[in-house]
């Protein structure tokens, strides 16, 4: 994965002085990257002072417009819903993905793989903090598992 270039922190060394071999080189940057950042402030006219008061990822998109957007070509489900029908008995993602590329191909839209819906699916799952959990307070109740010869 490419990292995102620090244009707010090039354009502060480059107002305090710094060349840009000098910035490359104490940043651990390629000197393509630290000018292609300096020639795309000097054509959006764009210095220290003007972006100084600005968020990096703001900064980034004044520099380069469109650059390190990322929209994915399939069809994206209601991932809630999938987590809500995932508490249900006897639902497996298999099936959710089954149901989810039916829709899909009805649609007329591009379904993701079995293996990318489930990886998809764990980063929802990760970033909302949902957890299917079975509640239970200590020594009220007890599940026993009876395998074995």
């Amino acid at each position: 994965m490419v990292r995102k270039i620090r244009a707010k922190l090039v354009l502060q060394l480059r107002a305090e002085g710094l060349s840009g071999r000098a910035i490359a080189g104490s940043q651990a940057m390629s000197r393509k990257s630290v000018t292609q950042v300096l020639e795309a402030a000097d054509a959006a006219g764009l210095g220290w002072d003007d972006v100084k008061d600005r968020a990096d990822s703001e900064v980034y998109g004044l520099l380069f417009p469109g650059r390190g957007d990322h929209h994915s070509v399939f069809a994206q489900p209601d991932w809630k819903a999938i987590h809500k029908e995932m508490a249900r008995v006897g639902v497996t993602l298999k099936l959710l993905h089954g149901e989810y590329a039916d829709e899909c191909a009805a649609a007329g839209d591009p379904a993701m793989s079995y293996d990318r819906f489930c990886r998809t699916y764990q980063r929802h799952v990760l970033v909302t903090g949902a957890a299917s959990r079975v509640g239970h307070k200590a020594a009220q109740t007890i599940e026993v598992d009876w395998s074995g010869p």
